[in-house]
């Protein structure tokens, strides 16, 4: 995740003011090493997703015995995804869509797969064992937004939480990192690592810590 000092997730509505090169280095290495990428629909949306990663990366996800690319997984009870959106158009792209609803959804060019939960059953730990179960999932970057990240959290399915830290007050109405009502009781982070990139700060946390 990334953030304003003043806790925003965005601005004007996108993460990607508020990163540098850094941070968007570090993010695709991030995905290098993962065996799945949950992402809420409204990050997609508003990212237009496309070419996760370069052709070095997967050049050395290929020589480690993974996938060229790590599979995209996201939710959306109502089946409310933005197929329009470049990546789904990338032959060789894998996604995974986690719904109740009966309706069906396919890629432009993307291998989709419409996985569905019976009502009241669509969590977050209820996709993540179907990912291990089904695709032999173990490691999953979350890349938000904040709703997901909420859940995630309020389900106890964080281990990690990369937090970058931009050096820009937003206020306004832009969301916060975490949104969603109080956790009780809140949950502790330990701090495993601190990193700088000019007045950016890269900070590892361990949840639960």
């Amino acid at each position: 995740m990334v953030a304003s000092a003043d806790g925003r997730a965005t601005l004007r509505g996108r993460s990607v003011g508020l990163g540098n090169p850094a941070d968007r280095a570090l993010f695709r290495e991030l995905r290098t090493g993962v065996d799945a990428m949950l992402v809420g629909t409204g990050t997609l949306r508003a990212e237009r997703y496309a070419t996760v990663l370069d052709e070095p990366q997967r050049a050395r996800r290929a020589g480690a015995g993974l996938p060229p690319e790590p599979l995209i997984c996201t939710v959306s009870r109502g089946l409310d995804v933005p197929v329009e959106i470049p990546l789904f158009a990338e032959h060789g792209t894998r996604i995974r869509i986690y719904t109740s609803s009966g309706g069906n959804l396919a890629g432009r060019g993307a291998d989709v797969a419409v996985r569905r939960l019976p009502p009241g059953r669509v969590t977050l730990r209820a996709v993540l064992e179907d990912l291990q179960e089904r695709e032999g999932v173990r490691a999953v970057l979350c890349e938000g937004g904040p709703t997901i990240l909420r859940s995630l959290i309020d389900e106890g399915c964080v281990d990690d939480l990369i937090l970058t830290l931009s050096p820009l007050f937003v206020a306004g109405d832009q969301r916060p990192v975490l949104t969603g009502r109080l956790l009780e009781p809140p949950v502790p982070l330990a701090v495993r690592d601190v990193h700088r990139s000019d007045h950016h700060l890269f900070v590892h946390y361990e949840v639960g810590g």
